[in-house]
Parts: structure tokens; C-alpha cells; sequence
């Protein structure tokens, strides 16, 4: 899985490496607040519909990303991707020192904003110095952090918290993230003039109004937000599917997390290793496709808990695969604009996982969870339909 010499400077490694480590940082911080949740309603002495309408005032910090975008385009990768590790650093901080309810939401909602700045940054990053050809096994590499985030990250805090309180916690993530924020000078130069886009030079509004003007990038948009739609639909309601269908205890809905958590570093592993050779438009469509499928597949084949757990597997190893083969080809939309573009899919995409939080459990309760995943595959058709008109002419990378 080494970087190909012959296209990619030495010192570039070092940088991905970096870069990987700092969204760990920044992913774990998003996602262990959900497992956690019953241990921060006893720490904050609130009820738990407190702390999931904190996490889900989190989520929505996703769509306030589509700002920052175009600041980064302005401005420069590196200063908000330092801003970004400053925010996590200042949030975690007063979640630390202050740990009642209303400071540790304020403090959590900061460190998310860090997440939604440092993204879009380090995606153009590599978008402007990564050769397109292989920019699928980079970006598939530096996606392993959001997998990783489950699988290493959060049972790390989990020792951290079990054997120190979560006081702790929120200053290990503080002391890590000012660490990362001193090391970015060093793995990173700040960005050349000469490498400035004309996007730096236009105002915001001018710049939006272009992404709106651009059918290829409207078309990522809508894909963003129709294949994050079908996803979180189903993954809102598949513990209380197991629950009902299965009869499942609560080490079991553990299990499949972790499973879920697997699926992902698959899906995100097969998208560095076959990406670039196999075109990421070609690998998009596929994706979608067969993400359909196992949709529709899922309420027919799911006659035991073990069979449940596989299709699950399945359907996230494949959703991971599609998303993140779409980011590569989302860096490639708008050369000018990449922060700008990636900033508008994170927040379209956003949009997309509220809605389906939402109809998810209206669904459910309408007609369980085949209703659920018909509805999930009509959306993921809906985002193969958004890249076909989209991308139809597009052409970038010479395999698709």
C-alpha cells in the first residue's frame, strides 16, 4: 500500500502519515460521545435526551462547514487547518474545567466546529498536491482515521475514562490537540502565493454562485446529501431492529458497532487499494449500486442475528467504499475551489444524515425495517441518478 516515488514527494509521506493522526484526533472526538452518553448523563446529572440533543446540536455544526470552504480557499490550507485543531483544543478544554452541562455542550460544539474547519482544508491540501491519479489511495488511507476513531480511539478513551474520569479525557483530547496544533508549521509550509487559486481573489458570494452554476458539483452535492440520507435511515433504527427482531442484549448491539466500525476500515482500505486503478467516477457508480442492492437484500435474508450482522457489514463496507471513492472525485471538480467544494459536500451531506435521523424513526414506526431499507435504496438510486446527469461529460481521470 506504498505511496508510488515516482509522483509523490518524499516528504509528502510524513505529511499523510500527520495528517491521519490529527483527524483521529478530530474523528474520536466527534464519535465517543455517543457511546458515552449514559456515562456523561450521570456526570453532568441531566437527563439522557440532554446529551442526545447535545450530540445532535454536534452534528449539526456539519452544515456550518460550507463557510469554511471558502475561507481556506482564501486564506490557506494551513491556517484553518490550525484554527480547526484550535478550536478542539479550546472546546475540550472547557469541557475539563468546567464539567456542567452547559459548558461541556459549548465546549463539545466547539471542538465539532474544529472537525467541520480542518476537513475541507486538509482535503484540498491533498487535492492540490496529490496527482489525481493517485489521490484514491491517499484520501483512502487518511479516511482509515474515521474507522479508526471506533475501533482504536474510542476504547483508548474508554481506559482513559474508566481509570481517571472523564475529566480526563477532555484534557487528554485538549494537551493532543495543542500538540497538533504546534506540529503543523513543521510537516506543513504555509502556502505558497504562487500557488493561490483565482478563488482566492473572488468574495464568497461570487464563489457560491459559480458552485451553483457547475452541474458536476451540483450533482456531488445532491449525491452527498441522497446517499447520507439512505445511510443514517437505516443506521438510526438497526439497535432497536435487533432488539425487536432478535431479542439481543446490549453486549450484542456492542458487537455490531464494532462490526460497523470493521466494515468501514474495509470499505475505506478497498477504496485505497482499487480506487485509482479501477476510475472513482466507475467506482462511485458501482458502489451505489450494489449499496442498493444489499439495501433491498437486507429485510429478506435477515433471518437470524448472524445473517443480520453480515448484510449490516455489507451495507456499510460498500457505503464507506462510495463515499469515500466520491471525495477523490469531488477534489477534482473544482480545481480552483477544492476547499469551497468539499466544504458544500460535507454540508449537503450533513443535511442529508439530519433528514434521514429524522425519517428513520417515522419510518419504522410506519413499517419497520422494510419499509427502512426500500426507502434507503430508493435514495441510493436517487445518488446514482445525481452522478450520472451530474458527471455526464466529465471526464478527469483517463479510467473514468
Amino acid at each position: 500500500m506504498s505511496l508510488p516515488q515516482s509522483t509523490i514527494k518524499p516528504s509528502l509521506f510524513n505529511q499523510i502519515a500527520v495528517l491521519i493522526f490529527f483527524r483521529l484526533l478530530l474523528n474520536t472526538a466527534r464519535r465517543f460521545a455517543y457511546p458515552f452518553a449514559p456515562v456523561l448523563s450521570r456526570e453532568l446529572q441531566v437527563s439522557l435526551g440532554a446529551i442526545t440533543s447535545m450530540i445532535a446540536t454536534v452534528q449539526f455544526t456539519s452544515l456550518l462547514g460550507v463557510f469554511s470552504g471558502p475561507v481556506a480557499d482564501r486564506m490557506g490550507n494551513r491556517r484553518l487547518m490550525r484554527a480547526g485543531l484550535a478550536m478542539l483544543a479550546v472546546g475540550m478544554l472547557i469541557c475539563g474545567l468546567i464539567t456542567s452541562y452547559w459548558p461541556v455542550f459549548l465546549g463539545l460544539v466547539l471542538a465539532a466546529l474544529g472537525k467541520t474547519v480542518f476537513d475541507p482544508a486538509a482535503q484540498s491540501f491533498i487535492g492540490r498536491h496529490v496527482p489525481y491519479v493517485r489521490r484514491g489511495r491517499v484520501i483512502g488511507l487518511v479516511e482509515t482515521s474515521w474507522a479508526g476513531a471506533t475501533l482504536i480511539g474510542v476504547p483508548l478513551i474508554a481506559l482513559v475514562i474508566d481509570n481517571f474520569g472523564i475529566s480526563s479525557a477532555f484534557f487528554v483530547f485538549a494537551v493532543l490537540s495543542a500538540l497538533s496544533w504546534l506540529a503543523v508549521p513543521r510537516f506543513f509550509p504555509a502556502d505558497r502565493p504562487a500557488a493561490a487559486s483565482t478563488a482566492g481573489r473572488q468574495s464568497i458570494v461570487k464563489i457560491f454562485s459559480e458552485l451553483a452554476k457547475n452541474r458536476s458539483a451540483m450533482g456531488m452535492l445532491a449525491f452527498g446529501f441522497f446517499v447520507s440520507l439512505a445511510n443514517d435511515n437505516l443506521f438510526v433504527v438497526y439497535g432497536v431492529w435487533f432488539e425487536h427482531r432478535f431479542l439481543v442484549s446490549i453486549v450484542t448491539l456492542g458487537f455490531s458497532a464494532m462490526a460497523i466500525g470493521l466494515a468501514e476500515l474495509c470499505g475505506e482500505a478497498l477504496t485505497a487499494l482499487f480506487v485509482d486503478r479501477l476510475g472513482k467516477k466507475r467506482a462511485v457508480i458501482i458502489g451505489l449500486i450494489v449499496t442498493a442492492l444489499s439495501y433491498l437484500l437486507l429485510p429478506i435474508i435477515a433471518q437470524s442475528i448472524l445473517v443480520a450482522m453480515i448484510g449490516m457489514f455489507l451495507i456499510f463496507l460498500f457505503f464507506e467504499f462510495t463515499i469515500v471513492s466520491s471525495f477523490s472525485l469531488s477534489t477534482e471538480i473544482m480545481p480552483d475551489s477544492r476547499a469551497t467544494m468539499m466544504a458544500g459536500f460535507y454540508a449537503t451531506a450533513g443535511i442529508g444524515r439530519l433528514i434521514g435521523v429524522v425519517a428513520g424513526g417515522m419510518l419504522w414506526q410506519a413499517g419497520g425495517i422494510t419499509t427502512i431499507c426500500v426507502v434507503s435504496a430508493f435514495f441510493t438510486l436517487l445518488a446514482l441518478f445525481s452522478v450520472l446527469f451530474g458527471l455526464r461529460g466529465w471526464r478527469s481521470d483517463p479510467e473514468g
